[in-house]
């Protein structure tokens, strides 16, 4: 009987597609899920990193730019009003609210500085927002994707018990089934979510760290202006 049953487990298969098959419709559209958030995640993680090391190497260009001693009217000009590069944005608004300040004798408006600091946190603050988009769908990945795994698996054990209790037969050809496609259900909910927390929490470092760097860049151009406007 134990032979029996050792050779009819070996005729099952354990593999991926085979447990997925097998599995109930409940456990089957958790583990698609759980595949699509994954491969979502990693699309955003593959995405923020070519997004950020971009931002890093433009910042870092424009920088050179702005301090090597180029009059800031001539490296607007370059630049324009309405560039693509994430710190030439915030240079060309805090240089456009400069330039609106100006009354046509060439005096300035009152309340210059205010509004040039205030020009440049918007920048700042639509750049945030494009560099923290979908940073969002990993907190979610990270923090739900082990629960519905768990649920798949609640299911799948459930299903299993189920099981065992229609057919009287407590087996390892009966039993090992459903207690793998449970088990499955939790490894992908484990899969989806270990690599959206680790990526979620260094895609944000790198971002608080990027947008420092821009409001490093808004407050000493801010004192550079500020310099004209005593002088």
């Amino acid at each position: 009987m134990e032979a029996d049953t050792l050779a009819l487990a070996h005729e099952i298969d354990f593999s991926f597609w085979g447990l997925f098959a097998r599995a109930t419709l409940i456990v089957k559209l958790v583990m698609i899920m759980l595949i699509i958030a994954s491969f979502w995640s990693w699309s955003i993680i593959v995405m923020k990193l070519l997004v950020y090391k971009k931002a890093r190497a433009e910042s870092a260009e424009f920088d050179q730019a702005f301090w090597s001693g180029e009059p800031l009217d001539a490296l607007y000009e370059t630049t324009g009003p309405a560039p693509s590069v994430s710190s030439e944005k915030i240079f060309a608004a805090g240089m456009t609210e400069w330039r609106r300040s100006h009354r046509d004798d060439g005096g300035l408006i009152a309340g210059a500085t205010s509004r040039i600091d205030r020009s440049m946190d918007v920048a700042i603050n639509k750049e945030a927002d494009y560099l923290r988009g979908g940073l969002t769908v990993l907190a979610t990945v990270g923090s739900s994707a082990p629960f519905i795994g768990l649920f798949g698996t609640v299911v799948g054990i459930m299903n299993a018990f189920i099981e065992i209790a229609e057919q009287q037969n407590t087996n390892l050809a009966v039993v090992a089934p459903g207690i793998a496609e449970a088990l499955l259900a939790t490894g992908l909910g484990l899969l989806a979510a270990i690599p959206a927390v680790i990526f979620y929490n260094k895609l944000s470092a790198d971002c608080d760290k990027i947008l420092s760097g821009y409001e490093s860049f808004a407050d000493e151009f801010a004192t550079i202006l500020s310099r004209q406007l005593d002088g």
